[in-house]
């Protein structure tokens, strides 16, 4: 008989996929755009909500509902090869390279750069994500143990320190939103900025690999039947959901409402922690730390946990073990880049590769109507590559953007694309894509 999950079960694998995507990343951010957005915070965070929070929804949804066996077997849907190179690129961005290793750096500079001495900041970086990583890959080399790790004990713990910060911040305002002042990136497309701002979480990437956890989660409490699984996916991602919109909502007003008192900050780490010292003073910073390394921990054990089951697919040779280790290894080098640097060099990659992943989850839940056919996925995928190509090119450094190459693609794409100049130039190749593979499987049919 097909087991039925409990509302506590639903609510505890809602945690924990809630704790898999709030990251110190997902505190900062809306922070920041809270400052910059001042009294457009309204559209700007209404932007933030589609990417923050939408888009991963549907990503988990994409994974219930498509019967997939994770990412590589969706993307699969377009072709092997292009599954191949998607898969680990994106397991790259949101493991090694940009996502694992920005836990780190945001824990550290957040929790522990302004009691360091300026001389023994690398040092302290490297002692620092050198801990945080083995804790990671500790607690990581069991997988099965992710649900009581994270569900159980880190997330409620996150949570309870971060609501006497957001009660004291709204009980006792710094300032008003109202004439709260708006920097030129928000004067005209605040709403655009904001959805923008949203790529930054990484969470609509990591959706595509959390989903198949939440999954294998819910398989392991014993519902077997497909479109059960599907239907307590949604269910489950809807409770994490709507806990991610209510606290990104708070702290972007929060963020506005912190320009009363304090000017605008080069990041939300820095406006974070101003705000908790008003509040709480000395034991602001305690309870900070608190807050922000709890949260990194608990998504780098999903990210550590998602990058590896999915390299032994890709590479059935070797362990869960030796790509928990090697990811973690990776994830410590980089940290030590520091986090402005892996910020900078994110953007390019994120502008490349959202757009993909957008089109591939709406492809997927959307499937149904055209059966699936390699035919839809192929042409939307293959237009919307090319549009997010220059998309990428465009976010680029200087070094890379002001090549030859780089300037006559950049050239067509003002020329030829809606909304280039707001980073959205992929929208309507991805729907003449779309359209296009409609009619060729309507002709072939025929």
């Amino acid at each position: 008989m097909e087991k039925k999950l409990t509302f506590t079960d639903y609510l505890t694998i809602g945690s924990m996929l809630f704790g898999l995507f709030f990251g110190a990343g997902n505190l900062i951010f809306p922070i920041h755009m809270g400052q910059m957005a001042g009294e457009n915070i309204f559209w700007a965070n209404l932007g933030f909500l589609v990417t923050g929070i939408g888009l991963p929804f549907l990503g988990v949804i994409a994974i219930g509902s498509s019967k997939s066996k994770g990412l590589f077997d969706l993307a699969s849907r377009v072709n092997r090869k292009y599954a191949f190179i998607f898969t680990m690129l994106l397991y790259l961005v949101i493991g090694p390279f940009f996502a694992l290793p920005r836990l780190a750096t945001t824990s550290f500079e957040i929790a522990f750069a302004s009691s360091v001495p300026t001389e023994h900041l690398t040092l302290g970086l490297a002692l620092f994500s050198a801990v945080f990583f083995f804790a990671s890959w500790f607690l990581a080399k069991k997988p099965s143990k992710l649900f009581d790790y994270i569900g159980k004990y880190l997330n409620p713990f996150f949570l309870i320190l971060l609501s006497v910060l957001i009660l004291l911040a709204f009980t006792r305002p710094l300032g008003s939103v109202a004439g709260a002042p708006v920097q030129t990136v928000y004067q005209d497309y605040a709403f655009f900025t904001g959805f923008k701002e949203g790529y930054n979480t990484l969470d609509a990437l990591a959706s595509l690999a959390f989903g198949i956890i939440i999954v294998t989660t819910i398989q392991n409490r014993g519902v077997t039947k497909p479109t059960t699984i599907a239907v307590d996916t949604i269910k489950s991602g809807t409770i994490s959901i709507i806990l991610m919109g209510i606290i990104y909502t708070l702290l972007s007003y929060m963020g506005t409402m912190s320009l009363g008192k304090f000017a605008m900050t080069e990041n939300g780490g820095i406006a974070l922690a101003q705000i908790a010292q008003y509040y709480l003073g000395s034991y602001g910073s305690i309870i900070l730390a608190l807050v922000v390394i709890s949260a990194c921990l608990k998504t780098a054990i999903g990210l550590t946990s998602a990058f590896s089951e999915t390299f032994c697919e890709l590479f059935p040779s070797k362990s869960y073990l030796f790509f928990a280790t090697t990811v973690s290894l990776m994830a410590g080098i980089f940290a030590n880049v520091g986090l402005t640097k892996i910020i900078e060099f994110s953007i390019p990659v994120l502008m490349f590769l959202y757009p993909l992943a957008m089109t591939l989850i709406l492809l997927a839940i959307i499937g149904p109507i055209f059966k699936h056919d390699p035919k839809v996925y192929q042409m939307t995928t293959y237009f919307t590559l090319f549009a997010s190509v220059i998309d990428g090119l465009n976010a680029s450094p200087a070094f890379i953007k002001d090549t030859g190459f780089s300037q006559t693609l950049i050239g067509i794409g003002e020329a030829a694309l809606p909304l280039f100049s707001i980073g959205m130039g992929w929208l309507l190749p991805a729907l003449i894509g779309f359209a296009g593979g409609i009619i060729w499987r309507f002709a072939s049919n025929k």
